[in-house]
């Protein structure tokens, strides 16, 4: 029986064989088996290759794979850069776990990883950095002693030889084999990023998708600038253990990446087409610069001739009053700095959120470069539109906002950027959430902390500058005004309500108070009126920015060769004297 089986095998063998023979007597090729991987998302069979080839993510769906520490590296550090550091520390089992050592033996057999993180010094884009990157494959990446150690003592190397560091952040959270030695490390990685950022270093936080537990409430959210790929679950306890410890379900898309940045707690989302060039960028933004008004191109008279259209707009203009130059800076139509900042600033990059509760759409900021000069930039925006006003509650900011102008502010004092604010707000919003966040500590807070800014910073009033909601953006070694924009102690209406127990005297209260740019600069309150070219609108936009450029860089260059305690004293002693 044996015997006829095998023959019957063979007999099979030679008929294939021969098949394979005749297919290629007559150039016929079978196409090449395609590898398939499921989809985690949408549970769809998608080609591995093609995976791959977009840095694996889902052609059907969008949605990202985890990626293998080996395939991270390749994807953001130059080819053959990458020096692994501390690769050889031995495994703890500090409270002597049972098993624990095979499952970690299993995990390095598995992974072909030493443990959860790998970290060292490579090159991106030529620009030296350390990179470290968690792999969910080895015990979830769980931080237990070696990984905190790690982290820690890579931290310290990187703090040495000044490099800024970028931590591709994923875990379970803490290392529960490894019980309260787990809990140190969140101590321990927390005070090495400390050390490394008051040496005025640069570090770069990427959430990838499960960043949970310990390491969210540790070196996660330390960065600099904190960023999440898309879809990414981010938070301190994941979903199944909020539902198992109160029973509470999460809605969909809590605890996402987006959801994170609609609520202030990092600063974008960032996808991985653009992850190594915006690690370049983040390097050379965040350089330390020797004084200021380094730009690539001398400082230089950017004269200009304004338009014809203009120049009969000048020629008609008539001198307004300070009631109709409120109500033009009042204007929808009027331009918002952003609309400035185009002509001043080679690029933008928003950076959102003041970290705790909100992204307030009131106040937007982040970093521009003019002339290869890195800046702060942040504005005070109503909107466009009625729906854009509505987005951004009419440039009314919430204590939320004045909070992310100050971290921003104090994240470009750590780095020596320059300072630019554009304020235009009807005041502070006043409200039941206003109240419950605490508007008065947080525009104090910002008088306070801007007061003593060791970088320049100039402050330009575009339109409506109302009360102390204003003056919280306002506190500059320079204050500008463009000639039509308006800056009081608070609305004529409310300056009639309290003095003449009538607002229909708003009018009249708007003569008495001097709020007009020419009033102000009689009065020592600003340095500069900036003209409009008859009027802020869409037509002078061009030539009103050209004209800040021409004179910020100007600005730049007089604080080139100050210290940072003159430049603060400086800005002490100009309201010192008001």
């Amino acid at each position: 029986m044996l015997f006829i089986k095998k023959k019957a095998k063979d007999a099979e063998i030679i008929a294939a064989k021969a098949a394979e023979e005749a297919k290629a007597a007559e150039g016929i090729q079978e196409a090449p088996k395609v590898e398939l991987v499921k989809c985690p998302k949408c549970g769809r069979e998608v080609e591995k290759e093609r995976v791959k080839n977009a840095k694996y993510i889902c052609y059907e769906c969008g949605s990202y794979f985890r990626v293998k520490t080996k395939n991270r590296i390749r994807m953001v550090t130059d080819p053959k850069s990458f020096e692994p550091w501390f690769e050889d520390m031995p495994s703890s089992n500090p409270l002597g776990t049972e098993g624990y050592e095979d499952k970690v033996a299993a995990a390095q057999a598995k992974t072909n990883l030493k443990e959860a993180v790998t970290i060292g010094k490579a090159t991106i884009n030529g620009e030296p950095a350390v990179v470290g990157v968690c792999d969910a494959r080895f015990l979830m990446s769980s931080m237990g002693y070696v990984v905190g150690e790690k982290i820690a003592r890579a931290v310290e190397k990187a703090t040495e030889e000044k490099l800024p560091v970028f931590m591709f952040c994923c875990s379970g959270g803490a290392r529960m084999q490894e019980g309260i030695i787990s809990l140190m490390q969140m101590a321990k990685t927390s005070a090495a990023f400390k050390k490394h950022s008051d040496a005025g270093l640069l570090y770069v936080s990427i959430l990838t998708d499960p960043t949970t537990g310990g390491v969210t409430a540790s070196f996660a959210m330390l960065g600099d600038i904190i960023l999440g790929e898309p879809g990414a679950l981010v938070g301190f306890a994941g979903p199944r253990v909020i539902k198992q410890t109160i029973g509470q379900e999460l809605p969909e898309g809590f605890q996402r990446s987006e959801f994170l940045v609609e609520h202030g707690i990092i600063d974008g989302i960032i996808t991985r087409d653009k992850m190594k060039d915006t690690m370049y960028d983040l390097i050379v933004t965040h350089k330390q610069r020797q004084g200021y008004a380094n730009f690539d191109s001398a400082v230089e008279d950017e004269k200009f001739d304004i338009s014809e259209i203009l120049k009969e707009r000048l020629k008609d203009d008539e001198p307004k009053t300070p009631w109709e130059k409120l109500r033009g800076a009042r204007q929808m139509s009027r331009p918002s700095g952003f609309d400035y900042v185009k002509y001043i600033c080679d690029d933008f990059r928003e950076i959102h959120g003041d970290r705790t509760m909100n992204d307030d759409r009131a106040i937007v900021g982040g970093i521009g470069h003019i002339d290869g000069q890195p800046v702060t930039v942040i504005s005070q925006v109503k909107g466009a539109s009625m729906a854009e006003c509505m987005e951004r509650n009419f440039g009314m900011p919430l204590p939320d906002g004045y909070r992310k102008a100050l971290r921003l502010m104090k994240q470009a004092e750590k780095f020596g950027r320059p300072i630019i604010t554009f304020v235009n707000t009807p005041g502070a919003f006043c409200g039941l959430e206003a109240e419950e966040r605490g508007m008065g500590e947080a525009i104090a807070r910002n008088l306070y902390e801007m007061s003593s800014l060791k970088v320049p910073v100039l402050c330009i009033l575009i339109g409506e500058g109302g009360s102390g909601g204003a003056l919280a953006l306002a506190v500059g070694n320079e204050v500008w005004m463009l000639e039509n924009a308006t800056y009081s102690i608070l609305s004529p209406e409310g300056y009639a309500s309290i003095l003449w127990k009538d607002s229909n005297r708003a009018e009249e209260a708007a003569e008495v108070m001097q709020i007009t740019a020419q009033d102000l600069k009689r009065l020592n309150v600003i340095e500069q009126v900036v003209p409009e070219y008859g009027g802020a609108d869409e037509q002078s936009v061009p030539y009103i920015g050209k004209y800040l450029k021409m004179n910020i860089k100007e600005f730049l260059k007089k604080y080139s060769d100050k210290t940072p305690e003159e430049i603060a004293q400086d800005r002490y002693d100009r309201f010192r004297n008001l």
